[in-house]
This record gives C-alpha cells, sequence and structure tokens, in this order.
C-alpha cells in the first residue's frame, strides 16, 4: 500500500461520522438497486411461469409437419420435450358469420398433449373419446354459430387445398383461391366448450375443435410443440429448423423472458420503467455520496496542497480519492446487496398471495436470485460511487497548490453577493442576518441539500397523489354492480334456470338473490315524442312520423320488480296484471356521469318529452325483426337505476341512448311467446353474499350435481373488487417502500452534509463566541438556519410535487381512469412539511451539540477550517 492510500485511510478514521454516513448512503444505494433488479428478475420469473402453466410450456410450434420432421426434433440436442397432436382435417362451417373463417378444424388430442397444452374449459368436460368433441367458444362469439353441450355435430372432413398444395392452420383463409376436398363423414357428440386455444392464431382460417386421436402416433398430419432447452435459442433455432415450414411462437410464454422482438411496446415498457427506478436512485445517491467526497477533500484541501507541494502528481491525488470510494465500496455494497435481498423477500412474502389473486392462482411468487443482475446491481453501485468521487477528485487534482495550502478557494465572493435587506435585519435580527449571509457565501454547500429534500418531497407527495387515484378509481369499481355472484347464460331453457336459482340461492352466504333474461326488441315511437335533446344527440330530426329504436327488454323476477315500482312512487295496481303498464329508464348519454362513485341517472337528460310514451314492441329473431309478434304497450319512463344485467361475453350495441324497458318476468310469455324466438342476449341469476368466494365454490359444486349442459358463466363479482383492492395494496407496498428507501438517501445526505458544514465552521463560530454571542443568540443563529433550509425546500419541493401530481392525475385520466377528481394528498403535504423541519433541527442540534463541548481557544487555533 502506497503513501497516498495510507494517508486516504488515516483521514477516513478521523472522520469516522462522515465516513459511517457515506456507507450508509452505499448501502441504501446498493440496497435499492438490488432489490429492484431482483423483484424485475422475480416478477419476470413469474409471470413467465405463470405464462407456461395457463398457456403451455412451449416455445415454438410447427403446424404441418409430418412423423419423420417430428422424429428429427425429438432427437435435437438443443429440445427439451415435445408434443404433438393430429391435424384431422377441416370441415365447413355452416351458417358462420366470419367470412375470414369459414371453417371447422379439428385437432386430434393425446392424454399428453392435453397436459403439455392446457385447455380452458368454460362448460361441460375435456372428450374421452373419438366420438366426442371440444368446442371453441369462439366460434360462438367470433363465427355466430353456438354449439351446446350433447349436440351431435355430422361433419363431412376434408383438406384445404390450393391448386395441388394442401393448406393449413398457417394459410389464412383465400376466397375463391381454395377448396374443400372430403375425405369421409364423422359425427361427434359435444361434451363442452372451451376457450380459444393458444395455437389458434386470430389469421387462422377454423374454429378449432378438440377431439381424441386414436391414430395419433401413426399419423402423418401432425402439428408439433418444442421446448427447448435453452429458450434464448428460440429465433435461431426456429429458422435453422424449420426448413421450409411455417412455425409460431409462444408469445405469452417468450414475452417475459425478454424474447419476444414483435413485443416493443412490453419490452419498451420494461426497461424504460425500470430504467427510471434506477435512475432516480443513482441521481438521489450520487447527490449524497458526491457531498460525501466533496466535504472530504474540503476537510483534507491543506493535506492535499502540502503532497502536491512535495512532488505528488495529479493522478495520485486524483487516484487517492477514488481509492476512498474503492474502499467506502467494498465496505458498503455487499452490506447492500444483502440488505436489498433481504428486504425484497421479505417484500415479496408480503404481497405474494395478493398477486395470486390478480394473475395466476396456482403460481407462487417467490424469490428469483439472478447472478446477473446481482452482479449488475453492484456493477450500478460501483458506477455511482465512482462518479460520485470522481467529480471532486478531478477539482482537487486540478487546484492551484497554493490555494490548497491557504485555503481560499471554498469561499468566494463579490461585493454586494452577501447584502441582505433592511427588512429582513429588522424581522429577523442580528441571528438571522447572519444565518442569511452564511446561505449567500455557501451557495453551492446548501443547494445539495435542498435538492435532497426536494426529492424527497416531491417523490413523497406524487406517490401518495398516485395512491389516492387508484383508491378512487377502485371506489368506482366498487359501486358499479349490483351484485356480487353473477350466473349468465343464453341458452338454458327457463324453466331449467328457474330450477337451478332455487338450488343456488340456499348456498351459505346467500343474502338476496333475483333472476332475469334480457331480449333483444325494436321500439316504434311517434317523432314528436321524443324530445330536442335526443334529436341534438342523433344528429337532426327525421322525416319520417315514427321512429324505430333498438332496445332491449329486461324481465324481472316480479318480487325484484315490484321493488322497483315502489322506489319510483308508482302504484303496484297500475303496473301488475295482464294488462299491466311497463317501466323504462330512457335517457340520452352524454358520457360518464357518476357522482362520488355512485350512478346517478337524473344527471343524464331525458330521451322523451313526456313521461308516459306510447310504443310498438317488435321483437328480433335471428337478428331480424318478427313483426308477427309485434304489441302496443304503453310505458312509463322512471328515474330509477335497474339491476345489472348477468355477465356476458357480448358486447352492446354502442348507441347515443339508453332505453331499457323493465316487465315482471310473470308477463314473459305473453310479451315474448316461446314461439316467436326472440333472440335473448343474455338470462341469467344474480345474488348477493356475505361471503361471495365460499358461495361461488359452493355453486359451483351444485352445477356440476344439476348435470347442466348449458353454456353458462359464472363470475364472482367480489374477485373482481379483490383485485383492485389487491393492486392498490402491492401499489402501495412498493411505492412506500421505494419512497422510504430514498428518503433515507435524502435524510442521510442531509445529516452527513449539515453535520460536516457545521464542522467545518468551528473556527467561524467560535469567532463569534469569543467577541460575544451568547448561547441563547447562537442557537437562535443556527434555528433561522435550519428554517431557511427548510423553507427553501418546501418553497422548491410542493409546488413541483403539486405539478407532479397533477400529471399523474391527467396521466390516468388519458389512461382511461375517467370519473376520478384531483384530490390533493394534503396528509402527505403536512407529512412531507413536518418530516422536513425535523430532519433539518434535529440535524442542525446534534452538529451544534458536537462542538458547543469544545474549547474556543483550541477551535480558533485549529487551521482546518
Amino acid at each position: 500500500m502506497n503513501i497516498f492510500n495510507k494517508v486516504t485511510l488515516q483521514s477516513m478514521k478521523k472522520s469516522r461520522t462522515r465516513t459511517i454516513v457515506t456507507i450508509i448512503g452505499v448501502v441504501l444505494s446498493a440496497a435499492m438497486i438490488t432489490a429492484v433488479a431482483t423483484f424485475g428478475v422475480s416478477l419476470l420469473d413469474y409471470m413467465a411461469k405463470g405464462a407456461a402453466a395457463k398457456y403451455g410450456d412451449w416455445h415454438v410450434a410447427f403446424l404441418d409437419v409430418d412423423s419423420s420432421f417430428v422424429a428429427k426434433q425429438a432427437s435435437n440436442d438443443k429440445v427439451a420435450n415435445t408434443v404433438t397432436f393430429e391435424n384431422i382435417g377441416y370441415a365447413k362451417l355452416d351458417g358462420g358469420k366470419n367470412p375470414n373463417k369459414p371453417y371447422l378444424f379439428i385437432a386430434g388430442f393425446s392424454k399428453e398433449t392435453f397436459d403439455a397444452l392446457p385447455v380452458t374449459l368454460l362448460s361441460g368436460r375435456l372428450p374421452e373419446n373419438s366420438g366426442e368433441i371440444l368446442v371453441s367458444g369462439k366460434t360462438a362469439t367470433n363465427g355466430g354459430v353456438s354449439y351446446t353441450v350433447g349436440d351431435t355435430v355430422s361433419l363431412s372432413v376434408g383438406s384445404r387445398m390450393n391448386g395441388n398444395k394442401e393448406l393449413a392452420q398457417n394459410d389464412p383463409y383465400t376466397s375463391g383461391a381454395e377448396t374443400l376436398v372430403p375425405r369421409g363423414e364423422k359425427t361427434y357428440t359435444v361434451v363442452g366448450i372451451c376457450g380459444t386455444p393458444v395455437f389458434e392464431e386470430d389469421s387462422a382460417p377454423g374454429y378449432t375443435l378438440i377431439t381424441i386421436s386414436d391414430t395419433v402416433e401413426t399419423a402423418d398430419d401432425l402439428s408439433l410443440f418444442i421446448t427447448l432447452k435453452n429458450p434464448r435459442q428460440v429465433h435461431s433455432y426456429a429458422s435453422t429448423e424449420a426448413a421450409g415450414h411455417a412455425y409460431i411462437l409462444n408469445h405469452d410464454v417468450l414475452r417475459f423472458m425478454g424474447l419476444d422482438s414483435s413485443d416493443k411496446i412490453f419490452n419498451a415498457l420494461l426497461y424504460s420503467v425500470g430504467g427510471i427506478v434506477v435512475a432516480i436512485i443513482m441521481i438521489g445517491s450520487v447527490f449524497l455520496i458526491h457531498n460525501s467526497f466533496s466535504i472530504s477533500l474540503n476537510e483534507r484541501t491543506r493535506q492535499i496542497g502540502i503532497l502536491a507541494s512535495v512532488g505528488a502528481t495529479t493522478k495520485q491525488l486524483r487516484n487517492s480519492v477514488l481509492f476512498e470510494g474503492l474502499c467506502i465500496g467494498a465496505v458498503g455494497i455487499p452490506i447492500g446487496i444483502l440488505t436489498g435481498l433481504g428486504g425484497i423477500r421479505l417484500v415479496i412474502s408480503v404481497v405474494s398471495g395478493n398477486f395470486g389473486s390478480i394473475f395466476y392462482s396456482g403460481v407462487p411468487l417467490t424469490l428469483h436470485v439472478s447472478v446477473p443482475a446481482i452482479v449488475g446491481a453492484a456493477t450500478v453501485s460501483l458506477v455511482t460511487i465512482l462518479i460520485s468521487a470522481y467529480i471532486p477528485a478531478m477539482k482537487a487534482a486540478s487546484t492551484p497548490v497554493m490555494e490548497c495550502i491557504r485555503q481560499t478557494n471554498e469561499v468566494q465572493v463579490e461585493a454586494g453577493a452577501v447584502k441582505t435587506s433592511k427588512l429582513v435585519q429588522r424581522m429577523c435580527g442580528l441571528e438571522g442576518t447572519l444565518a442569511l449571509k452564511n446561505f449567500k457565501r455557501n451557495k453551492k454547500r446548501y443547494r445539495s441539500i435542498v435538492l435532497s429534500l426536494v426529492l424527497s418531497v416531491v417523490l413523497f407527495i406524487s406517490t401518495s397523489a398516485f395512491v389516492t387515484d387508484l383508491k378512487q378509481t377502485m371506489a368506482q369499481a366498487l359501486s358499479v354492480t349490483t351484485y356480487d355472484i353473477g350466473f349468465g347464460t343464453k341458452d338454458m331453457d327457463d324453466g331449467e334456470m328457474i330450477q337451478l336459482y332455487n338450488k343456488l340461492k340456499t348456498a351459505d352466504g346467500v343474502t338476496g338473490s333475483s333472476y332475469q333474461a334480457v331480449m333483444k326488441y325494436s321500439c316504434v315511437v311517434q317523432a314528436d315524442e321524443l324530445s330536442n335533446d335526443y334529436w341534438e344527440s342523433a344528429g337532426g330530426s327525421s322525416p319520417g312520423k315514427t321512429v324505430e329504436l333498438p332496445i332491449e327488454i329486461q324481465f324481472l323476477d316480479d318480487s325484484t320488480y315490484l321493488n322497483l315500482i315502489k322506489s319510483a312512487g308508482l302504484s303496484a295496481e297500475d303496473y301488475t296484471g295482464e294488462n299491466t303498464k311497463m317501466i323504462a329508464v330512457a335517457k340520452i348519454q352524454t358520457g360518464s356521469n357518476e357522482k362520488k362513485g355512485k350512478k346517478e341517472v337524473n344527471e343524464f337528460r331525458n330521451m322523451f318529452k313526456s313521461s308516459s310514451v306510447e310504443a310498438d314492441l317488435i321483437p328480433e329473431t335471428n337478428g331480424e325483426l318478427n313483426k308477427d309478434y309485434g304489441q302496443s304497450a304503453s310505458i312509463t319512463c322512471v328515474e330509477v337505476v335497474g339491476p345489472d344485467i348477468p355477465p356476458t361475453t357480448e358486447v352492446s350495441d354502442q348507441r347515443t341512448y339508453f332505453f331499457q324497458v323493465m316487465a315482471p318476468w310473470s308477463l314473459k310469455e305473453k310479451i315474448a311467446p316461446p314461439d316467436a324466438s326472440v333472440d335473448v342476449r343474455v338470462k341469467g341469476l344474480t345474488f348477493q353474499s356475505e361471503n361471495p368466494s365460499q358461495s361461488v365454490a359452493e355453486m359451483k359444486t351444485m352445477i356440476q350435481g344439476a348435470g347442466i349442459t348449458s353454456a353458462y358463466m359464472l363470475l364472482n363479482m367480489s374477485e373482481v373488487m379483490d383485485e383492485n383492492r389487491n393492486y392498490i395494496f402491492i401499489s402501495n407496498v412498493f411505492a412506500y417502500t421505494f419512497i422510504v428507501m430514498i428518503s433515507l438517501i435524502a435524510v442521510a445526505n442531509v445529516f452527513n452534509t449539515i453535520s460536516t458544514n457545521i464542522r467545518l465552521r468551528r473556527r467561524e463560530l467560535a469567532m463569534l463566541k469569543s467577541v460575544g454571542m451568547s448561547d441563547r443568540s447562537f442557537n437562535r443563529m443556527m434555528r433561522f438556519e435550519c428554517a431557511f433550509y427548510g423553507m427553501r425546500a418546501l418553497l422548491v419541493g410542493l409546488p413541483l410535487a403539486i405539478v407532479f401530481s397533477w400529471l399523474i392525475y391527467k396521466g390516468m385520466i388519458i389512461g382511461g381512469a375517467d370519473g376520478i377528481n384531483f384530490v390533493l394528498p394534503w396528509a402527505s403535504i403536512g407529512i412531507s412539511v413536518f418530516s422536513v423541519l425535523l430532519v433539518i433541527f434535529v440535524t442542525m442540534m446534534y452538529a451544534v451539540s458536537k462542538i458547543r463541548k469544545e474549547n474556543i481557544i483550541d477551535a480558533l487555533r485549529d487551521d482546518m477550517a
């Protein structure tokens, strides 16, 4: 060890407090960078495992290959596992509404295929033999053709041919250029409805049907799914081994490994967010560590000048300062990495259950320690230290020798630069004037303190504002549904649905229940009955005498309907019975109308001039108006909010108005006769429950025991609300953990800078005491300095925090969070003001207490200013 390094170590030992605080800053910086990197890696690992559990643990698939290609890939050294299914063929989809998907594609699975390619079962069960089939739900939602469990389907199965070329699922449909060549008839029994398989691309010409293949081992038209030993080779492997075969990648899994080059948005978001967080940490850390080295050089200025006068080179002096940085890093970085790992492990253990509720319930969020991530965190921390040390090191090396020895370069002010106004002198007295003059002549020293405090204030308040906005969004979500559990269907018979309702309402925890059906109609009204607001929203008046309006009729169980009548202040006698009037909500929608999270129908404009309307109701059958079953009705428009409809995947038509007629279930057969086959948007059951999760679990058992074959959707709305709560909780945990860590760096910076500055002013403060300044006046001067630090920090920090809070609010509005209000987090602002003043005051008092114990004569003799 050379003499310069020995001198550096002695200086660090002499200034133990500053050295310890600097090491603490490095520990915090390294801990935060390690925690961010490790959590990012752990989250990506969790998402990749969850996606593999949901979409299949495969990386690349070849959808049209022969058995020899399969055998070749199975023996490839790069391949970890393979699974196949048989491409049985295509059949025409009769009645399909999507011109780009006119076929059904039949896939023959084996047991291993079901294990490797997870299938989301919506209703029914999986096929058990080659005569049973599972139908993709997209056949109904996108193709317009519905199948129900128990249906028997006879298909003419064949191949798609374009000349002599056989086409596969990766070849989009080309009208007029291809033909379907039948090979034989096959009959299947529908045993289940499933979600769209992951291997069915949007451009695929056929909706997938899944059956059991008895010949998958001997078939020669196969789809091959490959899991690689090293997923990072997926692109090179696929392009090399394709050999003319088309392939698809498992984007849902690869994107979380950073290997999906097509998903530029996700990658940009991932690296930009991570980069921003690390940059904020580095900025805060550089403030602290840079100040520490600057203060160290201020203490060693005379020492550096003496070393330079006896022949020390610029390089030797610079390396001396960098050596100090390396010593601090050697102690602080390992401790910081261990602290970061321990801290993030604790945080993950707290939030892991909430992640399971939001994303993948069967996949635990665990700590995943990545060596490259740890090395990267250590490297970033070391770079932060070296940057912080290099700047003052260059300054020290370039300072002339005589200036270092005389120490004339620390405080350089021009005449009049420290002048204060007479108003300040009168208001603050001599003590306040001296405190203010000290700021004016040492601007560089106190700016770093102010910036550190500003950073902490801005982050704390803006993060609190972000959490407040999230809570508003969650509060809205909690109030937009009138039930906890919803059962939605479309094809179930009314009698079967009522029987199921009588069973489900007995589930434990159920406190309220109802049933309903929503049917599609058209309403013909007189044009002069519509309000001016309606015509304004419609863009002009109609030239005809009548207007035809697409509407929906909501048939409610009689008890619920009667409660609506009473809440509207209407007579039950006038709105019940055979020749009853019906009620409706008829409003012009002008946008999102919510007040304190509660929907208010009277905030919409009226659709009709009068509350009483005479109309003709015409049902829709297969999308066409069925005028044979049209009937007249007297409708009263009311100011109530009707019950929400059961859950459905069907998207309602976008209209400028909201017109929904409500009628009692007892009149359903009269208004919508069974032989009219009125189109149903949705029918179903709704429940309120004290314990929705327990009730849903019991209901699922009841539904399975009832042998329901119709497609249905059972939705726990409470789980959706829990997801919102979990998002808020996770955001709170990470946001406030981040803020606490940044604030600790700021506090360490303030403590280090203020305490050391006070120490460097030993002789100045001793001189003030020597000319007669009392302890009371001395303490008053220091309190003024505390106040000036706090006021400067808050005058800059609070406006910036409010601006950033507003920008966060506008960002959430642009992102779709309608209906939330801009709310200043006054509690957080108050905490920030109190904390800033407290930190400054405590630090100042600590530093002054150390100086007060010293002898004035010794301090005046000290030539280390």
